[in-house]
């Protein structure tokens, strides 16, 4: 017997949902491995530079109605509404019937997503490990003069990463140095370079 709309979303909704949970779950497990091994991975890369472009592609973010449609149009989100749309059609379907019990139905997909789904989606993924920055991840970013630089702009920086104070190698930037700038303890500065394998970097005066 062929299944009706109800049915195929509630099997279509429930498959997804499953197989959704099963990946994220081993994704979770992974991602808490490779968290640890990730300031290792990327130490091959020799003094990677980003200008103002990069660094307003990473501040760039969608505005709120558009995450939200983003986020209503995800698969995770798709599933759990044909899911909740066949669970209430098919429980309805003996009681009601035509374009009303498809008009509850989509009530009831919404309710399933918006009341139940996403709260518990939510829940069960706040545990998510995160992933250990690197000394690249701090490109653009604000440090602090750890030292006063010397006559040839070289000092140390100080900056937290992934919780700890770090400190590394900074060298001003050539035009700053051309243009007579010092940098003493306690200045901030940007991060303008770095280079992971020499525990160093060029920085910007702010």
């Amino acid at each position: 017997m062929l299944m009706n709309i109800y049915e195929l979303s509630l099997a279509l909704g429930a498959a997804g949902l499953g197989i959704m949970g099963l990946s994220g779950f081993a994704h979770t497990i992974g991602g808490h491995h490779a968290g640890h091994a990730a300031p290792s991975s990327h130490t091959g890369h020799h003094a990677i530079s980003v200008r103002g472009g990069a660094r307003a592609i990473r501040g760039a973010g969608a505005r709120g109605g558009t995450r939200f449609l983003w986020a209503l149009l995800s698969p995770r989100a798709l599933f759990s509404l044909a899911l909740g749309f066949g669970v209430s059609g098919v429980a309805l379907q003996t009681v009601i019937g035509g374009s009303l019990l498809f008009a509850v139905a989509v009530l009831g997909a919404s309710i399933f997503e918006f009341a139940l789904m996403r709260p518990l989606w939510n829940f069960l993924f706040r545990f998510e490990s995160t992933p250990a920055l690197t000394l690249e991840s701090c490109i653009g970013d604000e440090a602090r003069a750890a030292t006063s630089f010397d006559r040839q702009g070289n000092g140390l920086i100080a900056l937290e990463l992934n919780g700890q104070l770090v400190q590394l190698l900074g060298s001003l930037h050539r035009e700053d140095r051309d243009a007579g700038i010092r940098v003493r303890a306690g200045d901030p500065v940007r991060i303008d370079e770095v280079d992971a394998e020499r525990n160093r970097c060029t920085v910007r005066a702010v």
